[in-house]
This record gives structure tokens, C-alpha cells and sequence, in this order.
């Protein structure tokens, strides 16, 4: 995953600064039970390889107007091509140098970021689209396997007692530093943590490399708690409380909150947590006349007046616990049972009036036990979330803390519902609002597919990548229903270096559309088709190989674009030409979100002719959630086309 790097090694261990172990009897000693406060005590710090982490490399120029033009060349007319070719030796012999000089310059001197970070987070921050749908992504767990454990009070507390022990994990620095083991037998082990955890932070990613063994970028991960997205005109910004320690918890459009730790910081039992929880499932109340959650439905300028208006009325403080809440639980009424059409909808956009899509993540659990996670996508990707999700996964179904049998305590019963001050101005503003959100989301088109003619072990076996195979489905489906090839982004982390966030992945290729006419138009033999399909596979992984290691195109334009801005620079003709903006015009927006944990996972469409495409290669089957706007697309004839492309690889990889 990691090209090699130059090691030091220190063969006199004496010359190496030993740390001292953590005492854990003394660091805690002041925390009541710390084997139930933390979900884990690592021994290694979790952020111990942050400051070795190596640096985002700035590709070279040449190279990345080479990948451009070959992302290009399967989506244009040969002389569509030829124009963009010349723009393009234009800009990477021509302006091109002065602006990449000036990246490099402005780089050296942000030693301790990557190029791209800032850039990144500006984008999503300045992007005046509404959040759900455009960008929130939503993950979905696999039901507990114990029905009984299903339950959406029993369920709820458990997710809640497991994410707030990550959260003081992490705050205490003792969460498990996020590592990619390339041979986790050699390198997952006691030896790997002594050895890496007694080196000093300065070299400590080098003694890992030697396992062979990647640490990962966790500068992301502070923000999974106390954190929102504060709508502001022009450009949002990202708030934090680093020592919040309430929740938010939302029902029938209702708030409510209640400190989860108490006044030394430690976590309640569960039968307190689960005694604030009950009095909110009990609440009779009803439904919110009129729920203010809609309005983070909408526009980021739109909504950033009407919350100025909101707090100038008296709901300053109100709003302020929803922003400092360490994170946001959900209660609906909804049962999902066993509609998935139901389920991706459900966790997408939800029905507006139960939401606050302004908070880092909710957790969110329907009457029947169906729980997952939306997410704001601004301040970070999903190395940190599915790695969070996975962990509580893992534990509320293993090791739960409240089970059936469990009595809710009666003291220590702080729950209070928000009170919001909303006068004729405000409740017009949550009608509009639910009005057109509504609309919205009726005008989704949402559909899956789970295909068990093939495996990810299966695609292994004939020598191709599992997602190989999902993207040269998805172009094959679309060539089927099309006609014609179009952008194609796959998302693909950049994690392994410091302040890494994504790349994209261009699977749409020449390959790719060779293979695609031979079997849709040609009708090629199966012989022939199997070894075009060997070739997409060869060119995929490598091109995969380049984004993980920084070397993709997209990021890197991007950045160069960035800086002419910044440094008054005439903006270079390449940025406004018809085959960049074509290119960045993702008509199939894909992510793959493979995790045993994961029961379906997913996004809306970026562009209003496009699919957005969650994907995942399990053990038994191939998955893939489809969103898009029934005005251009059916979810539902893309999914059909889908089935047959599977069907048509199946039969080309049998015998």
C-alpha cells in the first residue's frame, strides 16, 4: 500500500529516547471503574504515529496531465479529445509550472498539514447546497443476532454506553491508533505494539513500516464528538466542545438532553442511561407542532438567516446544547422490517421533522431495533466513522451492558426537553421548509440489488478484484441503459499520509469501455471477454495503487486551480473548458463500503441526470444501494441493468 521509504534504524537501542509506560492505575485513579469507562486501553497512544506520518506527496505535473488525459480519453469524440489534449500540453508546459512551483513553495511551508487539506475543507464548507441527499452519507448495522437485543430502548442504550467509552478513549488518548496491517499475523500482535509504542513519536511510524504494518491518519477523529456544522453566509464553519458531556436526543420532533457523565467526568452506569432514555420513550407528549429540524433541510445561506432570526428570539442557549451535545441520538417511530427500499430511504433522508443534519453524526434507531449513522461530511471521511462504527458494532453485540432483563435506574434522572421560543416568522420559515423538503424527498428514486451468483472470495479466485468487477458492472449497466460512457468518481482514501482526505478514482477507462461495447454491442466471445475483463482488472488495481498513494490527478488540479486564485493568477483556460467540467460532472458517484458490520450503506446522487451508488463485496454476495432523481433517472431499471451485467460477468468467468 506504501511505497518504501528510507529507514533509519537505530541498532543500539540505548541511543533511542524509551517513553515510559502508562501507568493506567495512577492516570485513572480519580475515575471510578475503568474498566467500564473505556472501550479501550491501548498501551500504544492513540495518536503515538501522527507525528511520523509520512507527507501527502504534490505529484509531478507531467504526469498528472498524462492521467488526465487518459481519464478523458474514453468520454470525448476524437476531436473533442484532440482540443483537449492541446489545452492540456498548454497548461502543464505553460502556466502550469509557475502554479505548481507555488504549491510546492506554499507546501514547504505547511509542513505539518497536507496540500489538499485546507482546500478541502473550504469546498465542503463553502458549498450552499443543503446537507441531507447532496452530501450526508448514511450507514445502516446488521441487525443483532439476538432478536431479543433487537429491542429499540435496549438497543439505543447499548449504541449510546459504547459510543460515549470510544469517545473517552479517545479523549484520554488510549483508543487503538488506526493501523492497516498488510500481514495482520505478523504485525496485529503484542510484539508490534511494544516495539512501535517504546519508539519515540518522531520515528514510530518507521518501526511499524518494518512490520509492515501502516498507521493511518486520526487527525479526523476529534471530530466525531461535541461537533456541528454552524450554518454561516457565504461559508459555514465547523464548531467543537472537546469536553461536552451531554447528548442530544431527538423524538417525534422533539429535543431533549441529558448529561451522559457526571461532574468528575465518568460515564453513568446503565441503568442510568438507560433510566433518561426510558423517560423519553415514555414522554406522551406527542408530536412537535412545529419541528425545528426541518430547517437544517435546507440551504446553507437560507438557513443561516433563519437561524440568526431564531437566536434573536430568544433560543441562543437552546441551540447552543444542540451544538455542544457529544453527539446526536435519534428515536423514530418508523418499523423498517424487512423493506429495504424502506431502510435506504429511512437512513438517506428520513421523513425532515426527526433530524438535525447539522451534528458531526446521528445515531438513529427505528421502533423495530434498525439502527445506523448519517453523518455531516465536512469534517472528515469514512476512515474515521466506520472505523467508530465498527467498534460499537462490535461491542453492543458481544459484550451489551443492558440486556432484556435490565431495570432503568430512577436517580440521577436529568433528561429536560429544549424549549424553543417560535414566533409567526419562525413557524413559517419549518412550514416552507418541511414543504419542500418533502418534495424532495418524494422525488428520490431508491432501489439495491444483493447479487449471490458471485463472492468476493469467487472474484479472487479468477484473478480479478471485487471491485474491479462492481465498477465494470456499474459502467457495463450504464452502457446497457445509455448508450455511452460518462465521469465516473470512485472514492478512494488518502489516510495513509498526514491530513490525507480523499482522491478520486477514475474507473471509467479505455479498458473499461472496451469491454463494455464488446459485450453490449460486439457481443465478443466469452474467451475474448475474459481476458479484456483480466485487463480492466490490471489497469483498476493500479489506478487504485495511485490514488491511495497520492498520486491521482483530481486533487492535485484542484490545489493548482486553488492557488492561481489565491495568488491572482489569470484562471488557465483548462478549468473552464467542456471536458473538465464534463469530467467533474460525476454522472456515477460510487463508494464502497465493505464492512462485516455494515448492512447497507449509501448516499444521494451529486448531479441531477446521476446515480449515487453505495457498493459493498460481502463474503456471500455483492450489494449495491442506487439513489437518483426520478425526473432523469429509475433507480429501479438501473438495478435491473445491473443484474444483468453481474449475470453476463458471472458467465464470462464460469468454466
Amino acid at each position: 500500500m506504501i511505497s518504501p521509504f528510507k529507514i533509519y534504524f537505530y541498532n543500539n537501542l540505548g541511543t533511542v529516547k524509551v517513553l515510559q509506560r502508562r501507568n493506567f492505575t495512577n492516570k485513572f485513579k480519580h475515575i471510578k471503574d475503568v474498566d467500564y469507562q473505556f472501550l479501550q486501553k491501548s498501551k500504544v497512544p492513540t495518536m503515538h504515529f501522527q507525528k511520523s506520518l509520512p507527507r501527502l506527496p504534490i505529484p509531478d505535473l507531467q504526469k498528472t496531465g498524462d492521467r488526465y488525459l487518459r481519464a478523458l480519453k474514453p468520454l470525448l469524440t476524437n476531436s473533442l479529445y484532440d482540443d483537449a489534449q492541446q489545452r492540456t500540453l498548454k497548461f502543464v508546459n505553460g502556466e502550469g509550472l509557475e502554479i505548481q512551483e507555488k504549491l510546492i513553495s506554499k507546501d514547504k511551508m505547511n509542513k505539518n498539514t497536507s496540500y489538499i487539506s485546507d482546500y478541502w475543507f473550504d469546498l465542503y464548507l463553502r458549498d450552499r447546497a443543503a446537507l441531507p441527499i447532496n452530501f450526508n452519507p448514511y450507514l445502516v448495522f446488521q441487525n443483532d443476532i439476538k432478536p431479543e437485543y433487537n429491542d429499540q430502548l435496549i438497543r439505543a442504550t447499548n449504541l449510546l454506553i459504547s459510543a460515549v467509552r470510544f469517545m473517552l478513549s479517545l479523549r484520554e488518548h488510549i483508543l487503538e491508533p488506526e493501523v492497516y496491517h498488510l500481514n495482520a499475523k505478523k504485525s496485529d500482535t503484542p510484539l508490534f505494539r511494544t516495539v512501535t509504542g517504546l519508539l519515540p513519536e518522531a520515528i514510530s511510524w518507521y518501526g511499524a513500516y518494518l512490520f509492515k504494518a501502516f498507521p493511518l491518519d486520526m487527525s479526523q477523529f476529534v471530530g466525531l464528538f461535541g461537533a456541528t456544522r454552524l450554518p454561516q453566509i457565504g461559508k459555514d464553519k465547523l464548531f467543537r466542545d472537546p469536553k461536552s458531556k451531554h447528548v442530544l436526543v431527538q423524538r417525534r420532533g422533539r429535543f431533549y438532553a441529558f448529561d451522559v457523565l457526571d461532574k468528575d467526568g465518568n460515564l453513568l452506569s446503565p441503568a442510568e442511561l438507560l433510566g433518561n432514555l426510558s423517560k423519553i420513550i415514555r414522554d406522551d407528549t406527542g408530536s412537535a407542532e412545529h419541528p425545528l429540524g426541518y430547517l437544517t433541510c435546507q440551504t446553507r445561506d437560507l438557513w443561516a438567516k433563519q437561524r440568526a432570526h431564531l437566536e434573536e428570539n430568544g433560543n441562543k442557549q437552546a441551540l447552543h446544547v444542540l451544538d455542544t451535545a457529544i453527539f446526536n441520538l435519534i428515536f423514530d417511530d418508523d418499523v423498517i422490517e424487512d423493506d429495504k427500499n424502506k431502510l435506504l430511504k429511512h437512513y438517506l433522508c428520513g421523513n425532515g421533522n426527526n433530524r438535525w443534519f447539522d451534528k458531526s453524526f446521528s445515531l438513529i434507531v427505528t421502533k423495530d431495533g434498525v439502527s445506523g449513522i448519517n453523518f455531516e461530511h465536512s469534517w472528515g471521511d469514512g476512515v474515521a466513522v466506520l472505523r467508530f462504527f465498527q467498534d460499537i458494532y462490535n461491542e453492543t453485540t458481544t459484550k451489551p451492558f443492558v440486556h432484556p432483563d435490565s431495570q432503568p435506574s430512577t436517580s440521577n434522572i436529568t433528561v429536560q426537553e429544549l424549549q424553543f421560543n417560535l414566533d409567526e416568522k419562525s413557524k413559517k420559515f419549518i412550514q416552507d421548509a418541511k414543504q419542500e423538503y418533502d418534495n424532495w424527498c418524494d422525488s428520490l428514486s431508491i432501489d439495491y440489488i444483493l447479487y449471490e451468483g458471485l463472492t468476493k472470495g469467487a472474484c479472487k479466485k479468477f484473478k480479478v478484484s471485487p471491485d474491479c468487477i462492481m465498477q465494470l458492472a456499474f459502467q457495463a449497466a450504464y452502457h446497457l441503459i445509455k448508450g455511452k460512457f460518462v465521469g465516473t468518481y470512485e472514492s478512494c482514501s488518502t489516510s495513509a499520509f498526514k491530513h490525507g482526505r480523499t482522491e478520486t478514482m477514475r474507473p471509467c477507462t479505455e479498458k473499461t469501455k472496451a469491454f463494455c461495447e464488446a459485450l453490449n454491442v460486439h457481443k465478443k466471445s466469452k474467451d475474448e471477454l475474459r481476458v479484456a475483463m483480466g485487463e480492466c482488472s490490471a489497469y483498476h488495481s493500479e489506478l487504485v495503487k495511485q490514488a491511495a498513494m497520492g498520486q491521482g490527478f483530481d486533487r492535485h488540479l484542484f490545489a493548482l486551480m486553488k492557488i492561481a486564485e489565491e495568488n491572482d493568477i489569470p484562471r488557465p483556460e483548462l478549468f473552464d473548458s467542456y471536458e473538465y467540467k464534463f469530467l467533474n460532472k460525476s454522472i456515477l458517484s460510487t463508494s464502497t463500503l465493505s464492512a462485516p458490520s455494515v448492512m447497507a450503506g449509501g448516499f444521494g446522487p451529486v448531479a441531477q441526470e446521476g446515480f449515487g451508488i453505495g457498493y459493498s463485496a460481502f463474503p456471500d454476495k455483492l450489494g449495491a444501494a442506487v439513489s437518483s432523481y426520478k425526473t432523469h433517472n429509475s433507480s429501479t431499471e438501473f438495478v435491473q441493468a445491473l443484474h444483468t451485467s453481474f449475470l453476463e460477468i458471472t458467465r464470462i468467468l464460469s468454466g
